[in-house]
């Protein structure tokens, strides 16, 4: 089976749905320690650090992750700590685009945790 980090995220279009609560849990499952979901709206998880320079160096390695594929999440940068928050806007709630996201970030963004 392929891991969500090797998928792509194909552009959402207006017959594009929120998944359902089963099928985000199910999703849930294959990501990293930390991740949750809430609401099942919005995948959420906070990464902390020694220092605010690292968590900033942490916030540009997602942005360009984010912005390499064209996906992008929230995200709440402060002293020691990086809070991110993904969702799919277009349709106001989770789509497999967001896993595939949230496990590029797993994969991709190493961070430097406490």
């Amino acid at each position: 089976m392929q891991e969500l980090a090797e998928k792509k995220c194909p552009p959402c279009d207006e017959a594009t749905q929120p998944l359902a609560a089963p099928e985000s849990a199910k999703l849930a499952q294959k990501l990293g320690q930390g991740w949750k979901v809430v609401g099942n709206h919005h995948l959420e998880k906070t990464y902390k650090f020694d220092d605010f320079r690292q968590a900033l160096d942490f916030t540009n390695r997602i942005g360009e992750i984010a912005e390499s594929i064209g996906h992008h999440p929230d995200i709440f940068l402060t002293w020691g700590e990086v809070r991110l928050q993904i969702f799919t806007h277009k349709v106001n709630g989770l789509t497999e685009n967001d896993f595939v996201l949230a496990d590029k970030f797993e994969k991709g963004g190493k961070p430097t945790k406490k």
